[in-house]
């Protein structure tokens, strides 16, 4: 299904949910609603599936407006974070049950429920009892059942929200597989960045009723168009660029964003000093199970940074040296990405000797 939304708007009462939101989402693809609680994805995932209606602003889906259609009527799936399966039903039954509604024969809600249980490896477990099933076991029933019905469009509100870490990270792989498989267009809403990267083929980031940017899980992460993409992103921390060494250029600038990975941290014998580097102190020692994080005082302010555990381990009051490569700057709503400067010209001192050498 090609699936527009032109200017969206939904209020409840002084409540602006849905702001102007518009996009496109291409045939068979697998696009994430990524945002905080209270952002505005239920509410744009709702209006597409027919169970809130936009006060203004229209969806199309294959270039019919749906406004005010039904949502039996729309074609599509929908899983709920709770998974809202029948209890008294077996996972057979819950999966065959929009299938009876729509009065198939006996032969093709056979077919369709086997063909579906092996596609979500639930085969075998058919007479069991929603009780009777794992949490991850649940929520493929769900997702069977709404796709029982042969919709175009799959809605998946938070599907994996209820379930534990492990089972989540399983549950994501699986779900991109099946998807590309089935080849259905699907919107699933999440506020977990990780999840979202992972599983989507594009991500649409909402903020405060707002659609902030949409592009590839690669785009948003290393280009974030807003300051609040770009913080939403990962560890990342506000700070002032102007007194930081390659960055005095920026010194008129609201505030920049670092993230951990833009920062190199060590010893003086293994980053030695530079025009480019800070000297900094270290305040304290976070062990993160794969590297140590590392927060320190420079330039009057407090910087994260990661290292690998097969460096030697630093101590709260240690002095180090600080590389800052890259940051990205806040100017007004945009932002962009900045190189140190210093390093640069480093770099193009160096290049220059080598050319003259030769």
């Amino acid at each position: 299904m090609q699936l527009t939304v032109s200017k969206l708007q939904k209020s409840f009462g002084a409540f602006e949910a849905c702001k102007e939101v518009s996009f496109e989402l291409e045939q068979g693809k697998l696009f994430g609603l990524l945002g905080p609680s209270g952002g505005g994805k239920t509410t744009i995932l709702r209006m597409l599936a027919g169970l809130e209606y936009p006060d203004s602003g229209d969806i199309y889906f294959n270039g019919k407006r749906v406004n005010n259609i039904p949502p039996q009527q729309r074609n599509i799936g929908f899983v709920f974070q709770n998974y809202a399966l029948f209890r008294h039903m077996t996972a057979w039954d819950n999966i065959a049950f929009g299938l009876k509604l729509r009065k198939k024969s006996k032969a093709e809600i056979k077919s369709r429920v086997q063909h579906l249980l092996e596609l979500v490896g639930l085969s075998g477990m058919e007479k069991r009892y929603p009780h009777q099933l794992s949490g991850g076991q649940r929520q493929r029933v769900a997702f069977a059942r709404a796709l029982a019905p042969e919709p175009e469009l799959l809605l998946l509100d938070e599907p994996f929200a209820a379930l534990d870490a492990k089972v989540r990270r399983e549950l994501r792989s699986w779900l991109k597989e099946t998807i590309n498989r089935v080849g259905i267009t699907t919107v699933f809403v999440t506020h977990d960045q990780e999840e979202a990267v992972e599983v989507a083929d594009e991500i649409m980031v909402i903020h405060q009723g707002k659609l902030e940017q949409k592009g590839t899980p690669l785009e948003i992460y290393h280009y974030p168009q807003t300051p609040f993409v770009a913080s939403f992103f990962g560890e990342t921390q506000f700070i002032r660029p102007g007194g930081l060494k390659g960055f005095q250029a920026y010194a008129s600038a609201d505030q920049a964003i670092v993230r951990p990975e833009f920062v190199d941290i060590g010893l003086i014998t293994e980053l030695p000093p530079s025009a480019a580097s800070e000297k900094a102190k270290v305040r304290q020692v976070y062990f993160r199970g794969n590297h140590y994080q590392i927060e320190v005082e420079a330039a009057g302010q407090k910087i994260l940074a990661n290292r690998s555990l097969e460096l030697p381990e630093l101590q709260p009051g240690d002095d180090v040296n600080l590389l800052i490569h890259r940051l990205h700057l806040c100017e007004g709503e945009t932002t962009r990405l900045v190189e140190n400067q210093n390093k640069k010209n480093s770099q193009a001192n160096i290049l220059a000797v080598q050319g003259g050498a030769r």
